[in-house]
């Protein structure tokens, strides 16, 4: 079986993973269809080089066009919009540019692809520049983990271009010999970061919720230390941190303050960015049940807010410099001790 092909099924079990992992929510639709196009255009790249059909030539650079406005869009599906959709149309004019240039100009398609492809890395670390509380759409949970994504898509993205520029220097040196070993190989290495990155992020995307009748207060200068008082009663009183589809979009609107500044009172006055400083309030909740209670690590990772072993140890440790189980040990005997010398 071609490597191509291979890939493509990897894909698409990743696409079934993502399906079946979650509802697939209007705002999950950029992931999932830029995994789609992956798996798509593997296949393609298959038949293309591994069984010479010369017709999909003409297809491959359009797919191929497709990739870094789904990328970017994916991405952007993370950040709360409060309109700006107007431009989105602008992202359907790459394949475009592409069909326009297989009639009139083929000779400048790899260098078109190669500058699209540069061209929205840099559009994806612009998103990135930012810091973790831009994603407000992203679990605050896993916000750090959808942050890191971000990179890795820019860095796919570089990777991507770097092949296309491989494969025109191959076709102006030496006639093209390389290239079926370098898109059939190489570049497929790319399509794969996609879906991965892709199935990373997608996770970390906060599913619906119920429409709430919390009303909308009027964003006004307040200070730092009244909106993080504010978010602390939310967490504390209301339970909000264990809420496991939190994010900063949906925490502004509880407290009724713009996330903008709800993030800047909690980078000035905590040192942190908002998810490490929910995520706080989380391993002190999973803290006290694993000290209190018989409760399984399990049950209280869930019972604090978070859905990922993964998040939850890496956070743990964050905070206690412990894993889950060396902790429990580690304060039962602490208690133990101060028991018996009472």
């Amino acid at each position: 079986m071609p490597l191509p092909f291979v890939v493509a099924l990897l894909l698409l079990i990743l696409l079934a993973v993502m399906l079946r992992g979650s509802e697939p929510s209007k705002g999950n639709r950029p992931f999932l269809a830029l995994v789609g196009a992956c798996a798509l255009q593997s296949i393609v790249v298959g038949l293309r080089w591994g069984y010479e059909v010369e017709e999909l030539r003409y297809v491959l650079p359009v797919l191929a066009s497709c990739l870094p406005p789904l990328v970017w869009a994916s991405f952007r599906s993370l950040i709360h919009q409060e309109g700006g959709a107007g431009i989105s149309w602008l992202h359907a004019a790459p394949p475009l540019v592409i069909v326009a240039l297989l009639a009139i100009a083929p000779a400048l398609i790899d260098v078109a692809l190669f500058g699209l492809f540069v061209g929205y890395a840099l559009a994806l670390l612009d998103l990135a520049r930012n810091g973790t509380d831009a994603l407000d759409e992203a679990r605050l949970e896993g916000a750090v983990a959808a942050h890191r994504a971000l990179f890795l898509a820019a860095a796919s993205l570089c990777l991507s271009a770097l092949f296309d520029l491989t494969i025109l220097l191959d076709f102006a040196w030496g006639k093209g010999e390389n290239a079926a070993l370098i898109v059939g190989n190489a570049n497929l290495f790319g399509l794969f970061l996609f879906g991965v990155t892709a199935l990373v992020a997608a996770r970390e995307r906060a599913g619906p919720v119920p429409v709430s009748n919390v009303d909308h207060l009027a964003s006004q200068a307040v200070q730092d230390r009244d909106i993080l008082d504010r978010i602390d009663r939310l967490l504390t009183e209301q339970k909000l941190s264990r809420d496991e589809n939190l994010t900063l979009s949906r925490l502004a609107r509880r407290a009724g303050v713009p996330a903008r500044q709800i993030s800047g009172a909690v980078n000035r006055l905590a040192g942190k960015n908002v998810s490490q400083y929910i995520n706080d309030f989380r391993i002190a909740e999973a803290c006290r049940l694993l000290r209190e209670t018989d409760m399984s690590v399990t049950s209280a990772m869930f019972e604090c807010g978070f859905q990922t072993k993964s998040n939850f140890n890496r956070e743990f440790r964050r905070v206690t410099s412990l894993s889950p189980a060396s902790w429990r040990e580690q304060n039962r005997m602490l208690d133990a001790s101060l028991s018996g010398s009472a």
